[in-house]
This record gives structure tokens, sequence and C-alpha cells, in this order.
């Protein structure tokens, strides 16, 4: 077994049920099981595109699928929940990142572990401490170091029954 993180985004549809949701199949995955889970907060969007603000969790798993496999079980939740890839940083219904896959580095075409905008989004940062507050990223460092330099402008928990 696997610990990996991903981060889970939307902001399209209804994206708390979107998000709430995906927690749900994440953990229904064959050889998988969700550990823990961050509250969900709201963030401003990143980019150029005028879109609304996007609800983010992070998802810790334990798993028996390799990288590989656990991202083309991501992009088809992500296509289940009508993900359409279109603008960079633009709006989407779901967005499912591969954070970390134990304390593996992968760079390829289609795959890079630790994800590469990691240590720059608060709302993948500040999710993650509340549910490993004492991990270390691969080739990165200690995320407390990260939290430290790290504004959390514009990032909001959701109430506990928002959460839920």
């Amino acid at each position: 077994m696997q610990t990996a993180f991903v981060g889970l985004g939307s902001n399209l549809g209804r994206p708390v049920s979107q998000v709430r949701d995906a927690l749900h199949e994440l953990d229904a995955l064959q050889g998988t099981r969700l550990m823990h889970r961050s509250s969900l907060y709201r963030s401003a969007p990143l980019g150029p595109v005028r879109q609304p603000d996007y609800i983010n969790a992070v998802a810790m798993l334990e798993t028996r699928l390799a990288p590989y496999a656990l991202l083309d079980r991501l992009q088809a939740i992500e296509q289940d929940h009508g993900r359409v890839r279109g603008t960079r940083w633009g709006p989407r219904t779901l967005d499912l990142d591969l954070l970390l896959f134990g304390d593996r580095r992968i760079a390829s075409e289609r795959l890079r572990v630790p994800h590469p905008e990691i240590a720059r989004r608060p709302f993948v940062l500040f999710p993650l401490n509340e549910i490993a507050p004492d991990l270390t990223l691969p080739g990165i460092g200690p995320l407390a170091s990260l939290l430290r330099d790290l504004p959390g402008d514009g990032l909001r928990r959701l109430p506990e029954d928002d959460n839920e």
C-alpha cells in the first residue's frame, strides 16, 4: 500500500456537491481507501479567465494502485463529472490532481509528482496541512516551511455544516 494525496477542486455546477461526491468516489476505487479528507475551502480562481470561486479540498488515500493507474482513475472520475479540458486554469466541474505519491518523484510528459505547482498554492497547502501537518514533500521540503512564507489571502475554510 502507498499513501497518495489528491487535490480536489470545482467551480461549475454544484461545486460543494461535486467535491463531496468525488471524495466518496475516491473511497470507492478498487484497491484504495480514503484515509483522511480536509475541510472544504473556498478560493479565488487562478488565471486570466473570469470565473466563479473554487471549492477545494485534499484527500489522503492509501492505495494499491500504481501512480499511472491512479491517474487514470482520477481522470475517469473527472470525466464522469462532465470535465471538459479547454482553457488552462479555466472553469471546471471537477479537477483531481495527484499531488503526492509516497516519496516518489515522477517527471514524465503525462504525470509530474510532486505536483509542479504544489509549493505555490494555498488552496492545496492549507488543506494538506490540516490532514498531514508533519508531511515533507519529496524534493521540496517540510510542509510547515512552505506555509510560513505563503499567505492564505483569498482562502476561506467553509463552515462545518458545508463540509459534511
